[in-house]
């Protein structure tokens, strides 16, 4: 057996980037940027008011107050979009929405919760400072401004600076497209009669589900029967269109399988044992530059599989940066039943429901059954309690976690 950061790292070697486009702002969401972006203007790029009220001189209503209003001619009202020029004067105001253009001569707000509407008149009933609820240009962002680093996963809140600059279009990694497939005469669709010996295929809608989920494109190459032509055909098919494949099933040690003798022949391929529990059996190669994932049949093994070794891959394909590639531990405490870990030399990853506490702490649970073909205690975690090999788990310890969701 091999070390997990062993296979890890011969995944990641493999792994390229891929080429670096340019994208619409509007089509950016969950992408990584390939270059750091600057901002072409300020934001915003002009002086406003942040508060609805009148424009005036702050000297004109020092002493106000609801006994003693100062009163003040109106010259205008100015919403927010307008422009036009506007200059107020000494014992004059402008009538001003949020966000808009903030006249010459003025230095102060004064809110309209302050005043009092006297026909062509205000009364300011107390003080306005100068320069406040008062926004200058640039205030949030100033032109030439760094924004974001190259590496960046562009989120909503990117986006929305990005539009707030203007920048229609960012240089970014394109997500990769990834190709899944079936093999076995014993697997079935839905809708189908299952008859004997045969199951039916949840492998690929998990695994599409998976890579769906992570932001990547999704290629459904179906399922191939046991036929190294037709296995053949659907590999080399899929590694001409995709950026990567996935397979599962038949990457045992001793098993005989299509897949393998085709991938032997057609990719340069890596089989491992590596020492985790589930997930133990695993290959990973080229066919050409395609990367190509051989991912064991039991469902939970799987999706293990995938989470600890094709996704951090296929994070690498879509740019992101090394410390972002692999999920990241935190700690958390065993809540209720523990459990044993492996005796093989594997370490396991205990299938838990995770939550927080009203402590603060994290506090997880099995899930239920923990055997490599239970997808149903699976599809019910929402974490993986890293349990280190030979060292039983009990009420109250403490567990290292990776969060799925």
């Amino acid at each position: 057996m091999i070390p997990l950061e062993q296979a890890q790292a011969e995944v990641l070697e493999s792994c390229r980037p891929a080429a670096a486009v340019e994208v619409a702002t509007s089509e950016a969401l969950g992408l990584v940027l390939a270059a750091e972006v600057r901002a072409p203007e300020p934001v915003p790029s002009f002086r406003n008011t942040a508060m609805d009220g009148y424009a005036v001189h702050s000297d004109d209503v020092a002493g106000a107050s609801p006994q003693a209003p100062v009163r003040l001619r109106v010259v205008g009202t100015r919403p927010a979009g307008t422009a036009g020029m506007f200059s107020v004067g000494r014992g004059e105001a402008l009538r001003i929405m949020t966000g808009a253009l903030f006249p010459d001569g003025a230095d102060a707000v004064a809110i309209v919760e302050e005043t009092r509407t006297d026909g062509d008149h205000v009364e300011i009933l107390a003080p306005a400072l100068p320069g406040v609820h008062i926004r200058p240009a640039g205030d949030d962002i100033a032109q030439g401004q760094l924004l974001f680093e190259g590496g960046t996963v562009l989120g909503p809140g990117h986006l929305g600076v990005l539009s707030s600059v203007g920048a229609s279009a960012v240089r970014a990694f394109r997500a990769p497209v990834v190709g899944v497939l079936s093999t076995g005469d014993e697997l079935v669709e839905a809708g189908v009669d299952l008859q004997a010996g045969q199951i039916r295929d949840s492998n690929r809608r998990t695994l599409l589900s998976l890579a769906q989920r992570d932001g990547f494109g999704v290629v459904d190459l179906g399922i191939a029967r046991d036929d190294e032509v037709v296995i053949e055909r659907a590999l080399v098919s899929g590694a001409t269109v995709c950026d990567a494949i996935l397979t599962s099933g038949g990457v045992s040690m001793g098993d005989f399988d299509y897949v393998k003798t085709v991938l032997d022949r057609i990719g340069k391929m890596s089989w491992m044992q590596v020492a985790i529990r589930p997930a133990k059996p695993f290959a990973f190669g080229t066919i050409g530059d395609t990367p190509v994932f051989g991912l064991p049949g039991n469902p939970v093994s799987s999706m293990v599989s995938y989470e600890l070794l094709a996704r951090p891959g296929l994070r690498r394909i879509a740019g992101h940066v090394d410390s972002d590639l692999r999920r990241r531990a935190i700690r958390g405490f065993v809540a209720g039943q523990g459990w044993r870990g492996a005796r093989d030399g594997r370490t396991t990853y205990v299938r838990v429901v995770a939550e927080f506490a009203a402590d603060g702490k994290l506090k997880v649970s099995s899930s239920g059954g923990q055997g490599s073909h239970q997808l149903y205690a699976m599809a019910r975690a929402n974490a993986l309690a890293v349990t280190p090999p030979g060292l039983d788990i009990a009420d109250g310890d403490p567990v290292d976690v990776l969060v799925l969701a």
